[in-house]
């Protein structure tokens, strides 16, 4: 799932620069599952719709839906998908702009538009009371969760929330039964709190790659003290992580000075590949290398991701992924069509 930029978001005055880095995202996708694009408009869906299939998409895979957007971070508004019994339930979190920062209230709707527009076909939509974005939350797909405590207990999205009560309705709901807390990890220019997915992932259940910095870095000593929380976590059998440091890909700043904050560790896990961001330094062969060391057996993608990193995000954050098992079509107007 991706929500496409359009005129009246952020990136009005940059659509030039992020179609094709959109475009190319969506084509990556495309090329092995299906994919939604969340449009505007039907106009803004046949310029998308153009964009795709001259990046390579093939129209068989390409399902649209018409939902007006504040932004474009699919991460944070998108549903999160539990499989019972292989039948999915999609989670519809509450979403308010990361604590109250930014206007979000049609992002917050943009699930249930899809619901009511028939994309979902019948699948469960479950409205859930808790304020929870998808970048805050990192799984290992059997029942452990890693994520900053920043980001998820927080009184600007959970107010009244304890630690204690966000872990029983999680594990109520999406089935964690495991929950790992970081207290460290707070990237320069980032506005979400310290969202996990711009700072460790799993790439199986027992590894975990993880965000760096070099010393005299403003982001040193914060993922300093984020390693050294990971190097005392254990997995479920009781075991240390594996831990694999990923490269820092260096400082880079929007054209008004302030530090954008770039990482590797946002990377997509697809079906057939890896989608990995990169930002046209020495640094990016490194990351691919070493994270087709860990994905062997899937291709990994390389996308400059450099114009995304203007609005404060990379590539994992604009997309939500939806599982098979999902019966994923486009909305009424363009079945009709």
């Amino acid at each position: 799932m991706l929500t496409w930029p359009h005129p009246a978001t952020d990136w009005g005055p940059h659509l030039d620069d992020v179609y094709p880095i959109f475009a190319a995202i969506g084509s990556a996708i495309a090329a092995g599952e299906l994919l939604l694009s969340v449009c505007r408009s039907a106009t803004h869906a046949a310029t998308v719709g153009q964009w795709l299939r001259q990046g390579g998409a093939p129209a068989d895979r390409l399902r649209f839906c018409i939902a007006d957007s504040n932004d474009t971070w699919a991460r944070d508004h998108g549903p999160l998908t539990t499989l019972v019994d292989n039948t999915p339930v999609l989670n519809d979190f509450g979403f308010n702009g990361w604590g109250g920062k930014f206007d979000a209230e049609l992002d917050a709707a943009i699930t249930g538009r899809l619901r009511s527009a028939g994309v979902f076909a019948d699948t469960e939509v479950q409205r859930r009371p808790l304020v929870l974005e998808g970048g805050a939350l990192e799984t290992d797909g059997a029942g452990t969760l890693l994520a900053t405590r920043s980001s998820v207990v927080t009184p600007t999205r959970n107010p009244g929330h304890s630690t204690q009560d966000v872990e029983g309705l999680l594990g109520a709901w999406l089935g964690i039964d495991r929950f790992l807390w970081l207290d460290h990890g707070d990237l320069s220019g980032d506005d979400t709190d310290g969202h996990i997915d711009t700072l460790a992932r799993f790439v199986d259940p027992q590894t975990i790659v993880y965000a760096t910095a070099p010393p005299g870095d403003p982001d040193y000593d914060e993922l300093v003290a984020m390693a050294e929380q990971l190097h005392g976590l254990r997995d479920r059998a009781g075991n240390p992580y594996r831990l694999l440091p990923l490269p820092f890909p260096g400082v880079h700043r929007a054209a008004e000075g302030r530090r954008l904050p770039a990482t590797y560790a946002n990377f997509l896990i697809v079906n057939h590949a890896v989608l990995l961001p990169i930002y046209h330094v020495d640094q990016d062969e490194q990351a691919i290398d070493l994270l087709q060391a860990v994905f062997p057996d899937r291709r990994i993608v390389p996308i400059d991701c450099r114009a995304i990193l203007e609005q404060n995000g990379s590539l994992h954050c604009l997309t939500m992924q939806l599982p098979a098992p999902l019966a994923l079509r486009s909305s009424q107007e363009f079945i009709a069509a």
